[in-house]
């Protein structure tokens, strides 16, 4: 740590791993999948409760209405817990955001539900790395940072649904992230510590198809088949892909008795765009092949859904963050490196907003979304201090080039 000047190893220097693990270790042990509407609501006291050691005023903010097709066509609200917002100098001429999340991608009846040891420095256990640690080493490298004279106001957002497209939440991190200096987003780093650069984008859809149902063996002519009219959308849809735009044909339901021409189906889908001009192109692809398939099998189509998550190109303000953080990173004892990636998170929607953001500054490990989901401890404390040194060279030195 050779590059650090003696004022910002004075307040590095309280940073401590232990009770990042112990917190971590606590919040893990909550279940905070997203659709565990009790789990995330102790989640977010729990929150509320560690995050009061900062200054600033915490609030619980209710999730926006949000609905989704169901088998038989038909939309349903879906349940979402609310949202942690802290803000601090709310006053302050410069400001940034923090974001995470505090939902799980593991059930409340999912079998992975423990931690335990698998060396001395990793820990497996369920949202270890996405994002129990990153949210606990957050917290102290806001505390760290409190230490130093800060003069940057921020608001941190934890919201209850990232896991699922952040659909309650992406007006709230709109308005929190409007007219930022910067975002951190505490995703965890990349295996290797490598931090996340590009991102495509990503929507999830929903297209009803209504039929028309006939008996199989007298008059099958009379009938229109929602099912074979599906499977053609989902062809076609899919013979779109193109360099720059995938699409992942999900699910179809819907169907009827062997006997009767089937009426009804709906094809589930997924589009990644990795740029605006591959958003505008996928759109403009499900336009046109619904109305193609839709006269070819006299069929109606409905389209549920849309581009949640836009693409995060890499602009020059980013670069500089980016410089940065790396910067900081060097004079702490680390590397970093970051490359591009294909998964989707609210640094997409942060970026979305003309934000520079660095969306994986939490905590280091691998094996996110699965049963083998595992933390290194020792990247809690190193993390921590990153974003302590991050906020006071912000503060200090802005993101002059």
């Amino acid at each position: 740590m050779s590059g650090l000047k003696p004022d910002e190893r004075s307040f590095l220097e309280t940073v401590e791993r232990a009770p990042i693990l112990e917190r971590t270790l606590d919040w893990a042990a909550i279940n905070s999948g997203t659709g565990h509407i009790a789990g995330v609501s102790a989640m977010a006291q729990h929150l509320a409760d560690a995050f009061a050691a900062l200054p600033g005023e915490i609030r619980l903010v209710e999730p926006a209405p949000v609905e989704k097709i169901d088998a038989a066509g038909q939309s349903y609200a879906v349940e979402h817990g609310r949202h942690f917002v802290l803000s601090v100098r709310p006053e302050a001429e410069r400001r940034v955001i923090l974001t995470g999340h505090m939902d799980t991608v593991y059930a409340k009846d999912h079998p992975f539900q423990t931690c335990d040891w698998l060396d001395d420095d990793t820990l497996h256990g369920p949202g270890t790395a996405d994002m129990k640690g990153g949210l606990s080493l957050m917290l102290a490298g806001l505390a760290a940072y409190e230490r130093a004279a800060p003069t940057l106001g921020y608001d941190v957002l934890i919201n209850s649904d990232e896991e699922t497209g952040s659909l309650s939440s992406s007006a709230l991190i709109a308005e929190l992230a409007e007219g930022k200096l910067a975002a951190l987003t505490y995703e965890p780093a990349l295996p290797g510590g490598i931090m996340a650069r590009a991102r495509p984008g990503s929507g999830n859809f929903a297209a009803v198809i209504t039929g028309k149902s006939a008996h199989a063996g007298r008059n099958p002519e009379d009938g229109r088949n929602a099912v074979v009219a599906a499977a053609d959308l989902a062809q076609r849809l899919h013979a779109a892909r193109r360099d720059g735009l995938t699409v992942n044909p999900a699910r179809i339901e819907g169907g009827a008795p062997n006997n009767t021409v089937p009426d009804l189906a709906v094809l589930h889908f997924n589009m990644r765009p990795r740029g605006p001009e591959d958003l505008a192109a996928g759109q403009a692809i499900i336009d046109d092949t619904v109305a193609v398939v839709a006269a070819a099998h006299d069929v109606a189509i409905h389209v549920h859904g849309g581009f949640a998550r836009p693409p995060k190109p890499v602009g020059e303000a980013t670069g500089r963050l980016f410089a940065l953080v790396s910067r900081a990173a060097e004079d702490l004892g680390d590397t970093m490196s970051w490359k591009d990636t294909g998964g989707v998170c609210d640094g997409n929607n942060i970026a979305a907003c003309g934000v520079p953001v660095i969306d994986t500054m939490g905590a280091c490990g691998g094996a996110i979304h699965s049963p083998d989901e595992f933390m290194l401890a020792s990247s809690l404390d190193t993390r921590a201090r990153l974003t302590a040194l991050a906020l006071y060279r912000l503060d200090r030195y802005g993101l002059a080039a």
